[in-house]
């Protein structure tokens, strides 16, 4: 009651805010409008939005060059036609020069968007050419301002473009060859085809493609032209080849940037962490993958161990060490993908480790799936509901298998060498699957606390790996634990080899000194299991039936279905991203690193690379460990 009658009472007074006339009132908020409007269009965008600005006018200039360089009908400009018969005409230069300027601006315009130095110097060059050619080609005043707007805004925020190179190989050079040799012969096509009016004759396609070739090597082609045309597809097509040539080339020979990996000293550090504080996270042993690299706390107390796929910066599982240390480890962490301007993203984090994540980061988490915990005291193979595996090993026991169960150091050489031909024979692919949930390999002197469970069986005619039918691998969870890492099998075994062995580590551990065990990570559990209980609704229901859909290539609901055979506990797993719009990028680039999506080059180009072999992870029924 008293703030409305002091407002009232306020109204009132002469010469008060509340006294002036209605009118006045909006001309005077219209007037402060107008100028606040006009006041931010000369200061110009936000320094932050600078590089998404200009990347996306680096796009439209870039087309604009391309269009201008391959489409006649697109010079609208009388000037053009006068330019074109006057001595020393630069139309076919030009148009060379605005294709090329147009395809490299294209090619910049991802690197702008994340903000990388290189590219901004490569623009700085590229747009006043660019302008050069859309005026001595087009005469285009707009282009040419739309160039040099965008050259304005490169040289007044230099700052903002200060990201440092991704890890690099000269494979690139390989792909760049092929990728812009491809686009190159189709855009010639199209250069070639544009100019129905002047073509002598009616050359077929196959002549237009040899002329494509010829041109691009900077040869005369099959295909003739009246007047200056042949000189304009002439200059155009051997500009696409020289950028194919010229680019691959600088990929070639410019000193490579490797991913990181763990070192020596990194690995040690790990070891030392994971000896003290290893028991909290069942994930912590893979942080110990050769593949990854890794960034301390100051104190050195934390790390977080990470991939770089696609211009993601991929964290696996909870941050290694002392928990009140994580904070510095993940700032370390995120200082890093700032520098590099890559996305940060954590893949199968646990719900303490995603709440740390987020309120250190401002970053967003969301469910992942579930782990599952099987705790060895209250395993056991009698009742109901374990009727199904426990005939299906009694089964497989009464065929003639046996199970031996036992540490990496306990193996002799020669059988550890045979266990690991075999692990890597039965794959099953060619690509190497795992990152988050897996070692990527067996048998490494470090590794002696990792356990492997065999089931062997005598037959009449010994296979090239003896008595060996199938693997189970598990690396050290803390002092009193171990995780799944591989489960591999001979395809010509009974069925319910994973079954067999899984019980037969259950059973062995106790004497093992292990009290839980996790298996499999089963992703989307929760909508699996709660959609196929009845009173589920549609939505619930149509989310189950498209993962079912999706389990035919990615195991979804199998995983769920054998990891529910053990009577689990169900642990959740986080994926910790920065906003919705990167959840499509850090999705494809986790499938990139988990083996299911492969961009590399086919293994016969690969056999003299020296990169280290990701995770042996199987195809095989229930094999993938992470979905």
């Amino acid at each position: 009651m008293s703030v409305r009658i002091d407002a009232e009472m306020s109204n009132g007074v002469p010469g008060s805010e509340g006294s002036r006339p209605e009118g006045r009132r909006r001309t005077g908020g219209l007037r402060d409008g107008i100028h606040s409007r006009l006041s931010r269009l000369l200061r110009g965008p936000r320094p932050e939005a600078v590089p998404t600005i200009v990347a996306r006018a680096c796009t439209l200039v870039g087309l604009l060059n391309v269009a201008a360089g391959v489409f006649p009908r697109f010079r609208n400009s009388r000037m053009h036609a006068i330019a074109e018969v006057l001595p020393g005409a630069l139309g076919p230069f030009a148009a060379a020069l605005a294709l090329s300027t147009g395809v490299l601006l294209l090619l910049l315009a991802h690197g702008l968007r994340r903000r990388k130095r290189r590219a901004w110097r490569a623009a700085v060059v590229l747009l006043p050419a660019g302008a050069v050619a859309q005026f001595a080609y087009r005469h285009s005043v707009i282009g040419v301002l739309i160039s040099l707007a965008l050259l304005a805004l490169l040289l007044r925020h230099p700052r903002e473009f200060a990201a440092l190179p991704d890890p690099r190989s000269r494979w690139r050079a390989v792909a760049n060859f092929v990728l812009l040799g491809a686009g190159s012969l189709l855009l010639g096509l199209v250069i070639v085809s544009v100019h129905p009016g002047k073509v002598i004759g009616d050359p077929s396609i196959t002549d237009r493609l040899a002329h494509v070739l010829y041109g691009l090597f900077g040869f005369e082609g099959p295909v003739d032209y009246y007047g200056r045309t042949s000189w304009t597809v002439g200059y155009s097509l051997g500009a696409l080849g020289m950028l194919t040539a010229l680019t691959t080339i600088y990929l070639a020979f410019r000193p490579e940037h490797p991913a990181a990996r763990l070192t020596e000293d990194d690995e040690t550090k790990l070891r030392a962490l994971l000896d003290k504080h290893g028991a909290r996270d069942s994930l912590g042993h893979f942080a110990l993958r050769r593949d990854k690299g890794a960034v301390f706390s100051p104190s050195g107390k934390a790390a977080v161990t990470y991939r770089v796929v696609s211009g993601v910066m991929l964290a696996s599982g909870d941050p290694i060490g002392d928990v009140e240390a994580w904070p510095g480890a993940i700032e370390r962490f995120m200082d890093e993908a700032k520098a590099h301007s890559w996305t940060p993203a954590v893949m199968g984090c646990s719900e303490t480790g995603g709440e740390v994540w987020t309120r250190e980061t401002g970053l967003d988490a969301l469910e992942l799936g579930d782990e599952a915990v099987v705790d060895v005291a209250d395993f056991s193979l009698s009742g109901r509901a374990m009727r199904n595996v426990r005939q299906m090993v009694k089964r497989i026991e009464r065929n003639g298998y046996e199970t031996r169960v036992r540490r990496v150091r306990d193996l002799g050489e020669r059988e550890l060498e045979r266990i690991q031909r075999a692990a890597d024979d039965w794959r099953g692919t060619d690509t190497e699957r795992g990152f988050s949930m897996a070692l990527g390999r067996i048998g490494d002197p470090d590794d002696g606390d990792c356990l492997i469970a065999t089931a062997h069986k005598q037959d009449d005619e010994p296979g090239p790996y003896g008595d060996l039918k199938a693997v189970l691998h598990f690396v050290p969870w803390g002092k009193d634990g171990v995780s799944l890492d591989l489960m591999r099998r001979d395809r010509s075994a009974d069925p319910g080899m994973n079954e067999l062995l899984i019980v037969a580590a259950l059973q062995a551990a106790p004497k093992l000194g292990i009290a839980r065990v996790s298996l499999n990570f089963a992703m989307f559990r929760a909508a699996l299991a709660r959609g196929e209980k009845i009173g589920a609704g549609p939505v619930l229901r149509a989310w189950r039936g498209l993962l079912v859909f999706l389990s035919r290539w990615f195991q979804i609901e199998s995983l769920y279905k054998f990891n529910a055979k053990f009577r689990p506990r169900w642990e959740p797993r986080f994926v910790v991203y920065r906003s919705s719009k990167d959840l499509p990028r850090i999705g494809f680039a986790a499938m990139q690193a988990e083996g299911f999506v492969t961009l590399a080059l086919p293994r016969f180009l690969r056999r003299g690379s020296a990169q280290p072999r990701p995770c042996p992870h199987g195809t095989a029924e229930h094999e993938v460990r992470a979905a």
